[in-house]
């Protein structure tokens, strides 16, 4: 199950209608695509795909993915 933080949900609806689908199907895809674990992030432990030059961060605790961020490369771990 797929969860969304209320910063992801509120970036992807912001986006346009290609770049929405677009990010849509690389969380859904997950865990294929371009996904490495953040280092000095151990608690729990958070993973970050890329999609373009968009940045998704997230954690997978037992069944569930939580979408933590989702942001531009440059921006989105200064807030993380």
């Amino acid at each position: 199950m797929i969860k969304y933080h209320k910063q992801a949900e509120k970036f992807i609806l912001s986006q346009g209608k290609t770049a929405a689908l677009r990010l849509y199907r690389a969380i859904e895809g997950l865990p294929l695509g371009d996904v490495q674990r953040l280092r000095g992030k151990d608690d729990p432990p958070l993973y970050r795909l890329r999609v373009g030059n968009y940045r998704i961060v997230f954690c997978v605790e037992e069944d569930n993915v939580m979408v933590l961020r989702i942001d531009s490369r440059g921006d989105v771990y200064k807030h993380i």
